[in-house]
């Protein structure tokens, strides 16, 4: 249990109040539905899940660290947001078939996963997802083994089947230190 420990010690200081929504759900929140069952997937200390509950939606945030997912209930608690954080090893655990409107995955890659995220959607459900790319300047912020990092348009053709309603991915293109450099997002919806 060796990644608990790594992930319950990165959040030992940091409180939920300090997060925030990714940017690509900041961006698209308009086209969140008005209720409805979210899911925030490698939640960590749940700025997307906190946001997507603010929004009046039934939220579900899964995380492997045992803190987050306490932190993250006291703090939905208090506030008294419809969030509940759940332990869970999303590697071995996948969302089950047709189970959430909405799922938002920020800065969190596993390939295997992927498969079963448009699944795990319903008819019309959206899926938001934010996370590193391999084109990005030297010293962007984010993962060095390219197991954690997506190729170029690798978002697009894995979620081919959806509709995609947003998609911004920089490259490393023009001036490499203006606009938003080393990060794919993309927002698509469920159509079948």
């Amino acid at each position: 249990m060796a990644i608990v420990e790594k992930w319950n010690s990165r959040y030992a200081d940091r409180s939920p109040a300090d997060q925030q929504a990714c940017e690509i759900l900041q961006e698209y929140a308009h086209l969140l539905p008005s209720d409805g069952k979210a899911l925030e997937l490698a939640s960590g200390l749940g700025g997307n899940a906190l946001f997507l509950a603010q929004q009046g939606l039934d939220t579900t945030a899964w995380d492997i660290s045992s803190l987050a997912v306490e932190k993250m209930n006291t703090f939905a608690n208090d506030k008294a947001w419809s969030l509940k954080a759940e332990v869970r090893d999303v590697e071995k655990d996948p969302p089950k078939k047709e189970s959430f409107d909405i799922i938002v995955v920020s800065y969190f890659l596993y390939r295997e996963l992927l498969p079963f995220l448009s699944a795990a959607l319903r008819f019309n459900g959206l899926l938001f997802y934010q996370t590193f790319t391999t084109e990005r300047p030297e010293d962007s912020p984010g993962p060095s083994n390219p197991n954690f990092l997506l190729q170029p348009n690798e978002l697009l053709k894995t979620f081919s089947e959806m509709k995609v309603l947003a998609y911004r991915e920089d490259g490393k293109s023009g001036h490499l230190h203006k606009g938003r450099r080393g990060i794919a997002s993309l927002v698509a919806q469920r159509q079948m």
